[in-house]
């Protein structure tokens, strides 16, 4: 720790001493672009022109407000051009940028409407599906028709380089390991709990995702590989602004969906609200097969074949309130509040048919379980940035996060034998199994624009987090409910992480420009397992640099270079060293000894006109965390280990554009070819399998007010680890139509037409040959409707701030650390 402080001490005070040195700041032009009726042009098209040729200085978009910006590192006289579909082009009046004035505000630009001299049809710009920036792909979920209705998890399984398996997990560009934030917060939760949240988190509360499979020094290193960041939709207007939005989906079983928006600003004040209700009933199918070999001959002893039906019940309620005071122009402080609660219930029927090496049946095993899986967390956010001269900036966060969750449950188990005749009494068990989870965080950054457009960003963070888990088994004795001393389990856990980081971006002439950054993280993490009397400390410090290269060859070709150091610690509860009963015949047991793992990530790409992005991606994974199957007779035992290394190359093709004026599309294809090497059991194991997967939108405009999509996924067979993945896709498509003078939106889709989204997959390593298949109900047909109404101007508001736990929350409950 004392090493850690004085390595925090030394970088932060030669950042400050480098940048008491720097000169000026970059000359600097804003605006907004508006229609006629002061309704803010999303997306518009602006250019930064030279006023003497009107040649193009630079490039760039309004953002959801309408708002523009533009920084030039030389004096001269400029103007602006902005354009937007549907409406006519707007040049600004001619402005100077000297040493005394470098920093101009334009006047609103506004487009009058093309549309008024075509029988008064409204035609209105859009932002596209899918966005390609330096460091990230950005995904506008409100551009696909087919997203109404689905849930958060199922709008990322359709996004670009994302799949997701069976039990909810997330990989990246086929590696798994990825921090998911929502507004640049951790969803604390991990595996199972995280694709809960995700599937009963609805897709209109979804403003964009962004995808990064190398993050800057400034996010946590945490991520093996990248970032996922779910942005929730805001809003920033003078005067209210809001929504509202209700939707009912039909698959086997009914789903629906509620959602109210509002935001006010007025003078130094800024109040937003988000609130929604999802309830979601589901149905689920599971089929596993597993031969029980004899560890020498590889010859089948015996095998177990399970059935099992599961429905499930599931109501949540999300809240969001916060409020920003702008104590003056250069000065904000906020807070944000937040809450989620989901309260479940279900139930699942098990049939577990044994069989000996002949291949005769030879027992039958039925478990009827259910119960209920209650969780809510709360969440508070405080926050304030300063912005001095020359666009200097200073931000902070403090955070507290609090998670409760509450699963009761029961199982009712019954032996038979080969003709159905009972064998044995019938076993009880009741689990009662809480979980307390607190997490304080805290972080400083400090950006410092430098000469020729060059910048410095610093800062530290702080975080603590305490799990406490303390789970009971109950079982029946003559009738009495007695607990099972044998099977208590309360297990508590603390993890302490200070970072600190430096990150520098510049431009190296016309055509080239670089960011390098290095952030150092020290871990201090202890656990203590009190049923058994068992603790364990480790403390490690590690560096993580990432270093950018661009080449711009020309206003066609941008050349890209990246590097990565990336890690992946171990979720909190699968350090539990203690052993927990899923069904007479599978167990699952933590690792105290699980160590983090560490990727190496290099990415060479090449975008065409800002359209078509081409990218060489190669990954080197040591100590990789991977869930390994026991066998021992018809018995298996799950546990998380570090078993191997795994290396990955691969390409990736992004397309992007519009076919015609009526037709956009966006089609993502990653190939790769995956070698997963390592000892389980004390056997060599290799898995190699090479890997497609492809994302695709087809978005058609016609008939005025109408919009209509075709979308979806497809991934051939690979592997996760030791798994063998089977291939599996989705077609979906859907309908809209704006209604009550564009105020309103009805949506129709149809997810997974052809009923094909099943998982399926396989496990064959040492003695283990296991095989699993998965369908649920997925073929939903979805019926929307959003309403929209405002007074007031749209005007620049602050950027949400994203709080300060990212890492920590991710990385909560069981699971594989995504």
């Amino acid at each position: 720790m004392r090493k850690f402080l004085s390595i925090l001490t030394l970088i932060t005070a030669s950042s400050f001493g480098y940048i008491s040195h720097a000169q000026t700041s970059p000359f600097k032009v804003s605006g907004a672009v508006q229609d006629v009726t002061g309704k803010s042009l999303e997306a518009a098209t602006v250019n930064l022109l030279r006023a003497k040729d009107s040649s193009i200085v630079k490039l760039g978009a309004a953002d959801k407000s309408g708002q523009f910006a533009f920084e030039v590192t030389t004096d001269g006289k400029y103007l602006v051009l902005a354009s937007a579909v549907g409406y006519t082009k707007l040049y600004s009046p001619s402005f100077e940028l000297t040493a005394a004035n470098p920093i101009v505000s334009l006047k609103t630009l506004q487009l009058d409407n093309k549309s008024t001299s075509l029988g008064n049809v409204t035609v209105t710009a859009k932002k596209p599906l899918v966005e390609q920036k330096i460091d990230r792909t950005v995904v506008n979920v409100e551009a696909a028709v087919t997203n109404v209705g689905s849930s958060a998890l199922e709008v990322l399984e359709k996004s670009p380089g994302i799949t997701v398996d069976k039990d909810g997990n997330i990989s990246l560009k086929g590696k798994q390991g990825v921090m998911v934030l929502v507004d640049g917060r951790p969803t604390q939760l991990g595996s199972a709990d995280l694709a809960n949240l995700l599937r009963n988190m609805n897709a209109n509360q979804l403003d964009q995702i962004e995808i990064m499979t190398n993050p800057p020094a400034k996010y946590d290193a945490a991520g093996n590989a990248g970032v996922i960041n779910i942005k929730t939709k805001k809003n920033k207007a003078f005067g209210y602004n809001g929504s509202l939005t209700l939707g009912y989906g039909q698959g086997w079983l009914p789903k629906a969906n509620e959602g109210f928006n509002f935001n006010y600003r007025g003078g130094k004040v800024n109040l937003f609200t988000n609130l929604s209700h999802n309830y979601r009933k589901n149905k689920n199918y599971l089929e596993i097969h597993r031969n029980a070999l004899d560890r020498n001959t590889k010859e089948i002893n015996s095998s177990i074949e399970q059935l099992a039906k599961m429905v499930n019940e599931n109501n949540s309620y999300n809240a969001k309130v916060g409020v920003d005071y702008f104590a003056n122009k250069s000065t904000t402080y906020g807070i944000v509040l937040g809450g989620f609660a989901n309260v479940g219930e279900g139930y699942s029927v098990n049939n577990a048919y044994g069989y000996n090496g002949s291949g005769l049946k030879s027992k039958h095993t039925v478990s009827d379980g259910g119960g209920n899986n209650n969780f809510k967390n709360f969440s508070t956010n405080l926050n304030f940035r300063k912005v001095y001269k020359a666009e200097r900036e200073l931000t902070a966060d403090l955070d507290y996060n609090t998670y409760n969750t509450k699963d009761d449950q029961y199982l009712y188990t019954h032996y038979n034998d080969a003709i159905g005749n009972k064998v044995g009494s019938s076993d009880t068990l009741f689990s009662i199994m809480p979980q307390n989870i607190n997490i304080y965080s805290g972080r400083l950054d400090y950006l410092h624009p430098l000469k020729k457009g060059a910048r410095f960003e610093t800062g530290v963070k702080t975080s603590f987090v305490k799990t406490d888990n303390n789970a009971r088994y109950d079982t029946t004795d003559n009738g009495r409910v007695v607990t099972d001393a044998n099977r208590l389990n309360h297990f508590v856990y603390e993890e302490m992480i200070n970072a600190a980081y430096a990150n520098f971006s510049s431009p190296l002439g016309k055509k080239w420009s670089t960011q390098l950054g290095l952030r150092l993280e020290n871990t201090i993490s202890k656990g203590n397992q009190i049923t058994q009397n068992k603790t364990f400390e480790r403390p490690y410090t590690n560096l993580f640099p990432t270093a950018f290269l661009q080449y711009k060859a020309s206003e066609k070709n941008v050349f890209g270079l990246n590097y990565g150091r990336r890690i992946r610690r171990p979720n909190y509860e699968s350090l539990n060293p203690f052993v927990e009963y899923i069904d007479p015949y599978t167990f699952q047991k933590g690792n105290p000894y699980l160590k983090p793992q560490f990727s190496n990530n290099i990415e060479l790409s090449h975008t065409f006109r800002n359209v078509l992005t081409t990218t060489l991606n190669y990954t080197k994974t040591n100590d990789i965390i991977q869930p390994v199957i026991e066998q021992y007779g018809d018995t298996a035992y799950v546990n998380q280990s570090n078993i191997a290394n795994q290396r990955q190359y691969g390409v990736a093709v992004s397309l992007n554009m519009p076919v015609t004026k009526w037709w956009t599309t966006s089609i993502y294809v990653n190939a790769s070819d995956n070698r997963f090497a390592g000892i389980i059991d004390n056997t060599p194991v290799v898995v190699k399998a090479k890997m497609v997967m492809l994302n695709g939108s087809q978005q058609f405009k016609f008939a005025k007010t109408w919009n209509a999509e075709l979308s979806g996924f497809w991934r051939s067979s690979g592997i996760e680890g030791v798994i063998a993945t089977k291939p599996v896709g989705m077609l979906a498509m859907g309908l809209s139509k704006q209604v009550l003078q564009n105020k309103g939106t009805v949506r129709l889709n149809v997810r997974d037409i052809l009923y094909t989204q099943k998982f399926r997959a396989e496990s064959k390593y040492a003695n283990v040959d296991a095989g699993f298949k998965e369908w649920r109900d997925s073929r939903v047909v979805n019926l929307g409707f959003t309403y929209r109404f405002s007074k007031g101007k749209m005007n620049g508001g602050p950027k949400r701030r994203n709080g300060s736990a990212n890492d920590e929350q991710s990385r909560v409950g069981g699971g594989n650390g995504n």
